[in-house]
């Protein structure tokens, strides 16, 4: 290993949990699935609540009542997104486990397979850039929990906190790379960057 293990206590992989899905009504449910679609293909700035409710075909009233405004139809989107990505990290990170393989290049590659579907790279990225300081509380607080929680899987992965530290700022520096310069071989080169770290390579 590059860098030396120290002995510490880190959380197990069966300790970290995927967000929780937001919880609301068959309507309230095709207001977020068009929110997700728009917030995501648009922008959020760009995505006013009339055409959220045109392309969900459901009430602004029933918007109103399900999310309460904008920000937190914004909210719910990041939680959605994140219970989504977060439940797949953990089911691959699982099988690579269990087939003896490095569940640390396996993130890697999710992620390259994840961002081939979703062409405008790291939708927490693009809303930290689209919102960031300007935001309200909430919606600063779920982008950096999903943040947060890629480090902590980092973490957990390597049983090492600074090797995962490295390996995290490795990631979102590749994420970044990727999403707003348009490179696609970023994450290949910090995957290979994280290999040295846990010494697959």
């Amino acid at each position: 290993m590059y860098l030396h293990r120290k002995e510490q206590t880190l959380p197990a992989l069966n300790d970290l949990s995927p967000a929780q899905p937001p919880e609301t009504t068959p309507g309230g449910q095709r207001i977020l699935d068009a929110a997700s679609e728009l917030f995501y293909a648009r922008g959020i700035g760009a995505t006013g609540l009339d055409l959220v409710v045109e392309q969900s075909g459901v009430t602004k009233r029933t918007l109103y009542q399900r999310f309460g405004s904008k920000e937190g139809l914004i909210c719910a989107y990041l939680t959605a997104r994140a219970h989504r990505w977060q439940t797949l990290v953990l089911q691959r990170v699982q099988v690579a486990i269990d087939s003896g393989e490095d569940p640390v290049s396996a993130v890697f590659d999710l992620t390259r397979e994840w961002l081939a579907d979703n062409p405008r790279g790291c939708g927490f990225v693009n809303a930290w850039a689209e919102l960031g300081g300007n935001s309200g509380a909430e919606i600063q607080t779920a982008i950096r929990q999903e943040k947060q929680w890629m480090r902590t899987l980092f973490f957990t992965t390597t049983g090492d906190e600074q090797v995962g530290e490295l390996i995290h700022e490795l990631y979102e520096g590749a994420l970044i790379c990727s999403t707003i310069l348009g490179d696609q071989n970023a994450l290949q080169r910090a995957k290979a960057g994280a290999q040295r770290l846990v010494g697959r390579k």
